[in-house]
Formats: C-alpha cells, structure tokens, sequence
C-alpha cells in the first residue's frame, strides 16, 4: 500500500512538473514574440521619426515663434511657444517658463514629452510656458555664439511677450543646456530669473575615484583629435550617435541585457515606455565641428568654464558673475553628471559659502539618493515632486520656490 501511494505521489509530482514546464515555454514563446513585435515598433517608430524630418518629440501642441536661421547670427534653434491643452488655464501674470533640452546626441522633446513632465506641471500650475528647440543639422558657420546669441534673443522674446508679469523669466537647462545656461546667465543675469539646472556638467574634472570613468576619457584618447577627425570625415558634422554611444558604454549591462529583459518580463505594460522613451534615445542629431570641439576642448578637457578661463568676444565668462538664483538638481546614481560635476563648480567659483552670502547670491542645491540621470529630468516621479516643488509655491514662507521668488540674498543648501 505505501508503495502504491509514493507511486501515485510520483506520477503526480511528473505530472505537476510537466504541466509547470509547459506553462513556462509558452509563456516564454510569447513573451519573445511580443518583445520582438516591440522592436520591431521600435525601428519603424524611428525610420518614421527620420522621414517626418525628425520634428520636436513634444507631447504638447507648440507653435514657432523665432526660427534661428533668421538672426543676424543663424543657428539650426528656435523658440516654440507650448499651447495648453484643453482644460488647462494659463495665467499671464505667472512667471513664464523657458526649458531648454541638451544637445547631447539626441534631439529635443524630453522636456516635455509626457503629460508629468517640467512642461507639463508648468502648465499645470498656470504658467506660460516656452520650449527652446533645435533642428536635426546645425547651419554652416554656426558656433556656440551663435547658439548663445540666439538664446539670449529667445529669453528677451519671452519677456517681451508678459509685460504685467513683472519678473523675469524662469530658464531651465537640462544636462549640456545646463551650462550653456550658466555661461549666459554670466553675461545675461538681467534677461532670466532664477535658473534650473537639471544634471548639467559645471566642474568638468570632478569625480570619485572609484566611480565616473568618464572623465578620463579626454585624457585617456589623446584630447579632442578624435571630435576632430570624425567631423572633418563627415564634411564638417559631428554625429550625435557618438555621443549616445559613449552614454551607452557607461553601463554595457543595461545596454546589452538589462532594458531588453525588462522589456521582456513585463512586455505586458512595459511596451508603451518602453517605445516612448526609443523614439527620442533613437534620434541623432548633429553639430558642426567648430562646436564639438569647442565644447570639448574648452570643457571636457580643458575645464575652463568654472576656472573663468572661457572667452567669448574678448571677454572671460566668470560665473561669479551670475545674479539669478539658481536651483540645481543632482543624484547619487547619475553616472554621466555625478554630485561632483553639478556641484563642485560652486567651491571652485566661491570658495566658500561665506563669500557666496556676503555677495548676495542664491544657490539652491537637491540630492536624489538613486535617481540615474535621465531621471532627473524625465522620471514622473520627478516632475510629480521636486518640479512641482518650483513651479507650485504654496502659502508657507519658508517654501523653497518662495524663496527664489522672494529672495536674493541668501545661500541655501538643501
């Protein structure tokens, strides 16, 4: 009898097993074919992204304002204006908002391209809001003055445009705007009022030792020869996918294995993220070649900026020379903008927050404990709270955006 029972127990136990085995390899069978379909979304997205001219990828209907091509200094950038969605009410009188995407290798939209976004809770919280934009290919000539020029002509258009606002403009730089933002607001305090650094690189040589292998790049491949070739062999432009590579390298795991799995164990409700976020990781854009290595020479390698070492015109950009408050967000787990390159700069430039007091300056600085770095300006968590936290001052005196709002006096480091 015992034996008739482990027998009974066995088959069973066979049969339980084989019924499990068979659950997995077709859940496994659709997941693969699933997450196939997803890629091959992905590159139709982007062969139409291409073929559309690679427009803005913006979740908010925009209107162009300024097309850059026709300053006296043409750029491939423009200004947009974002038009609020239906049952969202502007208030004129409510500090405009200019955001203004990096030019890192991808193109411009992240600001903005989901409903929680910084375009997004701006709006929501009644403010006007404008977009800085770029074009796919830069236009012959053009360099980072140009680019400087034409913000600067964007930022006064905005205040232009909100006379009974009676404050300046808010400018947020996201990554590498961040500090072409900087450098502008060093020549151009009286034009924007305060400014948001998300991620941007100041402190270009700032590190650990252990971590953030980036910064030896430039000395490790020999200085800017390499920017340089690559754009002479292309007739003067640099690839922007040169750019996303070296982002892509920071963590081979995630680019080899970990997104794809992640897309692969929850294909169910991860597909639409998933393909949202490809469209813009995707799109390439390029610069000229006078730019790249401009950047790269004077900032990567050279890490002239914070130093007061970059002139423009015949005239050194000093950072002391910034009057707008300044709020900069920075994480713990950003391996492409660690702490140190978003913060270090303001030690270098002060060299202490006594003397930062005593000329009455405002920096207000947070510190995500994970967050990567695209999080920063991307993740709706984000832009659900620290976001938020500018745009939607509440009653409290003591509130942090009130404090931009009201004061300039004071360094606060939070």
């Amino acid at each position: 009898m015992p034996q008739q029972i482990d027998a009974i127990a066995g088959t069973r136990a066979a049969s339980h097993l084989a019924e499990e085995t068979s659950a997995y390899l077709i859940d496994a069978y659709q997941r693969c074919i699933l997450t196939l379909d997803v890629l091959r979304q992905r590159g139709n997205i982007f062969m139409q992204h291409l073929l559309d001219g690679k427009p803005p990828l913006l979740h908010f209907e925009h209107e162009l304002l300024i097309d850059g091509s026709t300053l006296p200094s043409p750029c491939n950038y423009a200004l947009l204006r974002i038009v609020p969605p239906p049952g969202v009410q502007i208030d004129d009188r409510k500090r405009p908002i200019v955001i203004v995407d990096p030019r890192a290798g991808h193109g411009p939209g992240i600001g903005g391209f989901k409903p929680d976004s910084e375009v997004g809770v701006a709006l929501r919280a009644g403010h006007p809001v404008y977009f800085i934009t770029f074009a796919p290919e830069p236009i012959d000539g053009q360099t980072l003055i140009s680019v400087a020029q034409a913000e600067a002509a964007f930022i006064e258009e905005v205040q232009r445009r909100h006379p009974h606002c009676g404050c300046k403009p808010a400018v947020i730089g996201n990554c590498q705007a961040g500090w072409a933002v900087a450098a502008l607001a060093s020549v151009r305090s009286d034009i924007m009022s305060p400014i948001v650094l998300n991620g941007a690189p100041l402190s270009y040589w700032a590190g650990s030792a252990k971590q953030n292998p980036m910064r030896y790049s430039g000395g490790v491949l020999g200085g800017a020869w390499m920017v340089a070739f690559a754009s002479d062999l292309a007739g003067d432009r640099f690839d922007g996918a040169y750019l996303v590579q070296n982002f892509e390298n920071l963590n081979l795991g995630n680019t080899f294995w970990g997104k794809y799995y992640n897309l692969y164990a929850n294909v169910d409700t991860e597909s639409d993220r998933f393909l949202e976020f490809e469209r813009w990781w995707g799109g390439y854009f390029r610069m000229t070649g006078e730019e790249i290595q401009s950047i790269v020479e004077n900032l990567f390698i050279g890490n002239k900026l914070a130093r007061g070492e970059v002139v423009v015109e015949g005239k050194a950009l000093n950072l002391r020379d910034i009057t707008s408050p300044i709020v900069i967000f920075a994480s713990w787990g950003d391996n492409i903008t660690p702490p140190q390159q978003a913060l270090d700069w303001i030690i270098d430039v002060w060299g202490s927050q006594e003397a930062l007091v005593a000329a009455g300056r405002t920096i207000v600085y947070m510190l995500h404990h994970t967050i990567g770095h695209l999080g920063i300006f991307v993740g709706s968590a984000t832009a659900r709270k620290e976001h938020d936290q500018i745009f939607c001052p509440d009653n409290r005196q003591d509130h942090p955006a009130r404090i931009l709002h009201q004061r300039q006096t004071t360094c606060a480091a939070h």
